[in-house]
């Protein structure tokens, strides 16, 4: 698979230059077939999901701690995605000791009398809450992402337009931008492009700007 995405990543980069190509591992799925004792089904699951799945091809009972050193998925999406397997509506294998977390040295094994009316059935991953740390890091992911967002609107309009006034300004990228700024946020973008040269201040008055070719 990795073999695949440097393939992948070097067509894309060839065609679009100046971007970056970020994988998203999380956001991927896989379809799997399984043999039960009531027949073959269809798994959708995950990319981590059919990592774990996988390993029961060579092996009857997996602790955590081997799984963990087999797939190198980090700790706690690991745990989360063997309660996905083993704790949820869709038991396709079996956790000894039961229970609805996963510790250290508990033990997994394949769910050969697993049974379902449907199919192909549909695994979800289980959603696990942010923690403090975690609600930090997304929302200065947020910010940085609009950052980005309000200055290439700034420079789009100003590259048009030439010149404008503020007022005019900041009401094209009210109109452009989808989500709620406040004109002071707008305000330090602005100055922000102008300290890196993207544009400027008229010299006669301040409250025009020109775009800076």
């Amino acid at each position: 698979m990795v073999n695949f995405q440097e393939i992948f990543k070097k067509f894309y980069l060839a065609k679009h230059s100046g971007r970056k190509l970020q994988w998203q591992p999380t956001l991927g799925h896989c379809v799997l077939r399984a043999n039960f004792a009531s027949g073959t089904k269809e798994l959708q699951v995950s990319l981590f999901q059919t990592l774990v799945l996988l390993l029961f091809n060579d092996a009857e009972e997996i602790t955590l701690e081997d799984m963990a050193h087999q797939t190198g998925i980090e700790d706690m999406e690991l745990r989360r995605t063997l309660q996905s397997l083993a704790c949820g509506k869709a038991r396709v294998i079996h956790k000894t000791p039961r229970g609805k977390d996963v510790e250290e040295g508990d033990k997994f094994i394949f769910n050969i009398d697993f049974k379902n009316k449907y199919f192909r059935i549909k695994i979800n991953q289980i959603q696990m809450k942010e923690t403090a740390e975690e609600q930090v890091s997304t929302q200065e992911r947020v910010f940085q992402d609009r950052q980005y967002q309000i200055d290439a609107a700034i420079v789009r309009i100003m590259k048009t337009r030439k010149t404008l006034s503020h007022t005019l300004l900041v009401s094209e990228l009210y109109e452009q931008i989808k989500f709620p700024v406040k004109p002071a946020d707008l305000k330090k973008r602005i100055e922000s492009l102008i300290d890196r040269d993207y544009m400027e201040r008229d010299k006669d008055n301040t409250n025009i700007y020109k775009y800076v070719a």
